[in-house]
């Protein structure tokens, strides 16, 4: 009798186990929205949604959709109401338009704002979850705005993960990426940052915020008018899994 009770208790801690190292399955669902208010004809207020919802355990999937989500909410929002809770985005994006309609009545001859978003699934692995977001948006001025981020989730809590948490040691990761930038854009070891054109802060070489993960690697990504101008578009390079490997706390 003792024997089988040793057995079943031997077996269920070996089903626990299991359970407790399975891997978490994430999967994405993609939807699309459009919002265009009550105007009729072609010069009309417009926001465009393509996105995605993380499917899986929900405790962790409803922190990752509710960060891409306020994501979106944010970018929809001016800047002068940017600290406004998030609520969803059909409400932001009404606001938004409201908000070119109104604009328009006092100045008749300005274009209608325009916005469109698109959040993809830029890399998944048992550690990471990357999610790329691009923004683009048009209210008012010689040109629209566009801007390339990302979000990265730890996929086993739901977290999201800053570049402290994804590298060993920010300074030397620093160091270590100047020096592709460098080679990149054809800067001399020696001479500043900046001798080529760019717009780094106090003549220093940062990393940007907008950093993710694709197939290929780690994906460095500086938007426009962060270290050049508007006209010379973003700075973008990818820095292959084996090359950054040894720097990260991920794989």
């Amino acid at each position: 009798m003792s024997n089988k009770i040793t057995i079943l208790i031997l077996a269920f801690i070996l089903v626990l186990s299991c359970k407790k190292e399975a891997p978490i399955l994430l999967s994405s669902k993609e939807f699309s929205e459009e919002f265009s208010g009550d105007c009729k004809g072609e010069d009309c207020a417009k926001v465009t949604v393509d996105y995605i919802k993380i499917q899986g355990n929900k405790e962790i999937v409803d922190k990752i959709n509710f960060t891409i989500g306020n994501s979106i909410i944010y970018f929809l929002k001016p800047d002068d109401e940017k600290n406004i809770k998030a609520t969803v985005i059909s409400e932001a994006a009404n606001l938004f338009i409201t908000r070119s309609e109104n604009d328009k009545k006092e100045f008749p001859e300005m274009n209608s704002y325009v916005a469109e978003l698109s959040v993809s699934n830029s890399y998944m692995s048992s550690n990471i979850l990357s999610v790329k977001t691009e923004f683009y948006n048009y209210i008012g001025g010689a040109h629209g705005n566009r801007i390339t981020d990302f979000l990265n989730f730890d996929p086993k809590t739901g977290n999201l993960l800053r570049i402290g948490m994804l590298v060993k040691d920010r300074k030397v990761f620093t160091e270590f990426v100047e020096t592709l930038f460098r080679v990149d854009n054809n800067i001399p070891p020696n001479d500043s940052i900046n001798s080529t054109g760019f717009w780094f802060d106090n003549d220093t070489f940062n990393l940007p915020n907008s950093i993710g993960f694709s197939e290929e690697g780690m994906v460095i990504f500086y938007n426009s008018y962060l270290v050049n101008s508007y006209a010379n578009g973003p700075v973008e390079f990818t820095i292959p899994w084996e090359t950054a490997s040894p720097y990260l706390n991920i794989k």
